[in-house]
């Protein structure tokens, strides 16, 4: 047990049965009251981002998450199939769980498996990820005013914005924090 004051971010904790990352936190100590800590955590089996007032002297408990590489095969339709390479041990995590990380997924790609007491909570991409164009929209010129901007489908099926240089069949860099163009590959 640590206490709430102790909490720093990318700590994980669980408590009244949900599993918590701690992504930031906030001091506040007045005059007459005691150290009121305010954190700002993700729970990790929802995905929903709160806020947590706690007293200070208000005991956690710390937990360490198992992370494994493991990766990408296929699709079944409702879940998405993971193999770890060293045990070729084979898992399905749901897709409704996935719905983010999903569009940055092609196949034989390598993630992190994030679990916990065996229940599996999520997996981390790479902050960035190479996708090939499939469909885009060509160029008009003259269109320069600002930082133009056109739509290109990638091969996953997400659709983002590129610039106007870019053309079909090219590979570029998405974030996957955002799903933003990043750059060409």
């Amino acid at each position: 047990m640590v206490n709430v004051t102790e909490l720093r971010p990318g700590n994980y904790f669980e408590e009244e049965g949900n599993i918590y990352q701690v992504l930031d936190i906030l001091l506040n100590k007045t005059a007459m009251r005691k150290m009121v800590a305010k954190v700002k955590v993700k729970n990790l089996r929802t995905g929903a981002i709160n806020e947590i007032a706690r007293n200070s002297g208000y005991g956690i408990e710390v937990i360490r998450l198992d992370k494994r590489q493991m990766q990408y095969l296929y699709d079944t339709g409702d879940n998405l199939v993971f193999m770890d390479q060293e045990t070729y041990e084979q898992i399905e995590i749901s897709k409704e769980r996935l719905e983010w990380e999903q569009r940055f997924l092609k196949g034989d790609e390598v993630v992190e498996i994030t679990s916990y007491e065996n229940e599996v909570l999520g997996i981390n991409l790479p902050a960035k990820v190479a996708l090939k164009i499939v469909e885009c929209e060509p160029a008009v010129r003259g269109d320069t005013v600002n930082k133009a901007m056109k739509d290109a489908i990638l091969e996953t099926g997400i659709k983002v914005r590129v610039p106007l240089f870019i053309n079909d069949g090219e590979t570029i860099l998405v974030r996957t924090d955002n799903g933003q163009y990043d750059g060409r590959a």
